[in-house]
């Protein structure tokens, strides 16, 4: 057995060890979990940036995907040994079948910077981006409580600006090293943006008597993915229970594939999100999404087949996440419970005042399996004030009836509401089954 071959098995081993660790973790009580994964959206939509979170949950759930025996090339297991450590984000990102091409390409920016103060340190590693996507890769060492994660993270550019981008971070996973703590940052450049030449990644502490800072500053190579961008004209329009969706383009990056579709203004629904969707080429490979962003216009993010262009692709998909727009709308009594308008089946069960803001309790129909849960817009008053709804909570139950789930909607600032207010819903769990696909050109 060659030096060379051993380092491999060697490296099987370690991120095997990984895959055994993560199917034996606790995966906590989802009940007393807020889920916050494109709850916070709809209010940091309002800010120069957007966010996404993601729950322990939903890390826990994505690294339990991971299955099968773990096979490395060359250019995978150097990229494991520039990132000393980092095997347990190595095998988050394993289920990214187009990011780990574009690593095997040699796409990957190594960092290596470090902000270190009263014990405590943040090590940018590495990054990938090109023109759609960034994924930052760092770990943290010697941080107070970093499992419940009470720090926020800024994105700023070479003028101290923050980028106008929307990312997501997973609670940080402990690595071989207790002390030693990873994870990554997954960017999505959005309305024109485009990676930066200077990047600074700051991580603050929430905790309101504390002023820590940890700030790590670096070039960003552009280069490494300057002009592989590959536009596929689509132009076609899909009919899915009577709303029409036009699909415009396909837009191929080596980190991502982007798919633009418009949904018709004159739908007589309002589309929060097509369901099961995925891409699947002549060989039965599927091809996930993960997220997407905008209103009627929207942008749908794919795992990338840059490197791997099929010669056949089928967009599939079972159906739509939506509400009729006449129900998107209600007014709420908060005195009497009363809801005028609405969806079916949605009813309010009570309220607490917290400190400056009102908790209002609903009952919604089902589960908020799927992605979708009940969240708003925002909330006005009778005098025609609105209030930002910044957060949503839920647990399944309504007393003992368990086909009906209890949704905690937060009203910022709201304490003292009366009275009737109106609600705009932006979210809803209504599942609509129909199942569709489309053919996808593919340019040789």
């Amino acid at each position: 057995m060659t030096d060379e071959q051993q380092s491999f098995d060697a490296l099987e081993e370690r991120l095997n060890a990984r895959k055994m660790e993560y199917e034996t973790m606790p995966i906590p009580d989802a009940a007393s979990q807020a889920v916050q994964a494109g709850i916070r959206q709809a209010a940091r939509k309002r800010k120069s940036r957007l966010r996404w979170y993601m729950s322990s949950i939903s890390a826990a759930a994505l690294i339990l995907l991971f299955t099968g025996c773990i096979r490395v090339s060359p250019a995978f297991a150097s990229f494991v040994e520039q990132l000393p450590g980092m095997e347990g984000i190595v095998s988050m990102i394993r289920q990214d079948k187009g990011l780990m091409m574009a690593i095997d390409q040699s796409l990957l920016q190594k960092v290596g910077v470090t902000d270190e103060h009263d014990g405590a340190s943040v090590t940018v590693e590495g990054i990938i981006t090109d023109e759609s996507r960034m994924v930052i890769f760092y770990t943290m060492k010697g941080m107070k409580d970093p499992e419940k994660f009470n720090y926020d993270i800024d994105l700023l550019d070479e003028n101290g600006k923050d980028l106008p981008v929307g990312f997501s971070y997973a609670y940080p996973t402990p690595s071989l090293d207790k002390n030693v703590y990873e994870n990554m940052i997954d960017v999505i450049f959005t309305d024109g943006a485009s990676p930066p030449e200077e990047l600074s990644v700051v991580f603050k502490s929430r905790d309101t008597a504390s002023a820590e800072e940890w700030k790590m500053t670096f070039p960003v190579d552009k280069n490494l993915t300057k002009g592989m961008k590959k536009v596929i004209p689509v132009n076609q329009t899909l009919t899915v229970d009577g709303q029409r969706i036009d699909v415009k383009q396909a837009t191929l990056y080596p980190t991502r594939l982007v798919l633009n579709v418009n949904f018709d203004p004159k739908n007589t629904k309002k589309v929060f999100g097509l369901s099961d969707l995925q891409l699947v080429d002549e060989q039965g490979r599927a091809w996930r999404t993960d997220t997407s962003t905008g209103g009627d216009e929207r942008s749908i993010y794919f795992e990338s087949m840059y490197f791997s262009i099929p010669k056949k692709l089928t967009l599939q998909g079972s159906g739509f996440s939506g509400l009729d727009k006449k129900d998107l709308d209600l007014s709420l009594d908060l005195k009497s419970h009363q809801i005028t308008g609405g969806p079916p089946g949605l009813k309010m069960v009570g309220s607490k005042v917290e400190g400056k803001d009102l908790i209002i309790d609903f009952s919604v129909v089902g589960s908020m399996d799927g992605g979708f849960v009940l969240s708003f817009g925002n909330v006005t008053d009778s005098a025609g004030k609105s209030y930002e709804v910044p957060g949503s909570s839920w647990s399944s139950g309504d007393g003992t009836d368990d086909s009906h789930t209890i949704v905690s909607s937060t009203v910022e600032n709201g304490a003292k509401l009366k009275g009737e207010v109106k609600m705009n819903i932006s979210t809803y769990p209504m599942k609509v089954k129909s199942p569709f696909s489309l053919d996808i050109p593919v340019n040789p």
